[in-house]
């Protein structure tokens, strides 16, 4: 009976190597992929196209885990700290080998595969944060890394001979060149470019979410999620302002209002809804009508007529408005 492993693909070129690695040598694999409202694929949807186009490229079997829940405990108090902007890498990684080492378990499979590279992020793939990570996961000596292996001790599942040695690589560092190379020898074209799939090391999104830990510590996967829509305002500790770019984004903010949300929209012209969480006096609302207004199509000497409501009121109230001035706007800008 062939052994079995289970694969972290995350569908960029690195899990579709060390898939491949694997899967050549006759052993039976299947991915799994864990997300998160922080990653950046779940902008555009409820999966990751890359692991599903990888999976189906590479013939196996793809299982979706979707953990923002249990994630959003890590980001707010990470044991081992966060990276440049606001991601607990180390954490993470511990987090979801963790999910993937439970998961192994449950399948019968033996061991877990990844596409890590020893040196390729200076955060989660040291060799003494891999060592950490395995042994605070508890799978250590049962993460096989086949770009990077022979850099590293052997592998339970290469002592016992579930995996040839010799069949692995030893890539190390940040420069893709020979994963492209090994690319080309396996016939392999169709892979993304590389770029951060976690909106965590976004420099703009970290500052969002270090705004959003600071005045709403209780916040939930919903205010996440708007954080990664429309422009944001912070107008008072207890109020904030969301205003859509375009129809898409409008349509997307409606759909993530709740039952005390302040909805704003310009009347009888075209424009960006604004959505307003939390507290709002009639100082705030004035100011949110100027926001709304500077991001319509008026001129800065106009002024335009905004109707505001609750999402449970049938009908509103009006405002005129005249747009906020730039150096004003900056300065509530998140």
């Amino acid at each position: 009976m062939a052994a079995r492993a289970i694969v972290l693909l995350s569908g960029g070129l690195d899990s579709i190597l060390a898939t491949r690695l694997i899967k050549d040598q006759g052993i039976e694999i299947e991915a799994v992929n864990f997300l998160t409202v922080f990653c950046k694929c779940t902008s555009r949807g409820k999966t990751c196209l890359a692991s599903t186009s990888a999976a189906a490229s590479l013939g196996i079997a793809l299982k979706v885990f979707e953990v923002s829940k249990e994630y959003i405990n890590i980001v707010k108090a990470p044991r081992h700290g966060y990276g440049r902007n606001l991601n607990p890498c180390l954490d993470c990684r511990i987090f979801i080998f963790r999910k993937a080492g439970e998961y192994m378990r449950r399948s019968g499979a033996s061991f877990i595969v990844t596409g890590e590279v020893l040196g390729e992020r200076p955060m989660s793939q040291r060799m003494e944060a891999m060592h950490l990570i395995e042994k605070e996961s508890g799978l250590s000596g049962f993460i096989v890394r086949p770009l990077c292996a022979k850099l590293m001790e052997p592998t339970m599942p290469e002592k016992q001979g579930l995996v040839d040695r010799e069949k692995l690589l030893k890539i190390q560092g940040r420069s893709r060149k020979p994963q492209i190379q090994i690319a080309q020898e396996l016939g392999i074209d169709d892979y993304p470019c590389p770029s951060g799939g976690c909106l965590l090391t976004d420099k703009g999104f970290a500052e969002r979410m270090r705004d959003l830990m600071r005045h709403n510590p209780d916040f939930t996967v919903q205010d996440i999620k708007l954080l990664k829509l429309g422009r944001h305002f912070r107008l008072g500790p207890n109020s904030k302002l969301i205003i859509g770019r375009d129809e898409e984004e409008n349509a997307k903010l409606l759909a993530l209002t709740e039952e005390d949300d302040l909805h704003l929209s310009p009347v009888n012209i075209p424009g960006p809804i604004g959505i307003g969480r939390g507290s709002f006096r009639d100082d705030y609302i004035d100011l949110a009508a100027r926001i709304l207004a500077r991001y319509s199509d008026i001129a800065s000497d106009q002024y335009l007529e905004v109707e505001y409501r609750k999402t449970t009121e049938e009908n509103g109230s009006r405002i005129m408005a005249n747009p906020l001035k730039d150096k004003d706007l900056i300065a509530l800008r998140i």
